[in-house]
């Protein structure tokens, strides 16, 4: 997964490596190579523009947050197995996170450093294709089921 923080760089996760990438966009070179320990196989990024914060998803059972200038790993928080999509709803500073067990772990950001999981929804196993819509506020995710094509919407 990418993702572009609207100053310029773009931010892209190596799994197999345990990596981030903070990428110049303009210049098309890597400026930084971030360790992402302790996230293992980080899968999904999502990120707070506004405080510089990175939400990484690792298939290691946690989101890690990393601030996106310096690489530093702030805290990590547990989520569910097999993590595939990770979003930031700003305005209500909540973080999501979709796995593949069959969940959707709900994160609130309380300060740009503190951070606390406030519950854990339950959806479709397999449902781990996310989107969020920023206006609603609604989750949407999709599976297939028995050869059937099903979307999910997570409310408020």
């Amino acid at each position: 997964m990418r993702f572009a923080d609207g100053k310029g760089y773009v931010y892209d996760n190596l799994e197999d490596e345990n990596l981030i990438l903070k990428i110049d966009a303009h210049k098309m070179t890597v400026e930084q190579r971030w360790k992402t320990a302790p996230c293992e196989s980080p899968s999904s990024v999502a990120m707070d523009r506004e405080n510089r914060r990175l939400f990484i998803g690792c298939r290691s059972r946690v989101m890690a947050v990393v601030n996106a200038d310096t690489g530093q790993v702030i805290t990590t928080l547990p989520i569910g197995d097999h993590v595939d999509a990770t979003a930031f709803d700003r305005e209500t500073r909540l973080i999501f996170n979709s796995n593949g067990e069959g969940s959707v772990t709900v994160i609130h950001q309380e300060s740009p450093d503190k951070y606390s999981v406030v519950q854990t929804v339950k959806t479709v196993p397999r449902a781990k294709t996310m989107a969020l819509d920023p206006k609603t506020h609604q989750l949407f995710l999709s599976t297939a089921e028995g050869g059937q094509f099903e979307v999910l919407v997570v409310g408020r």
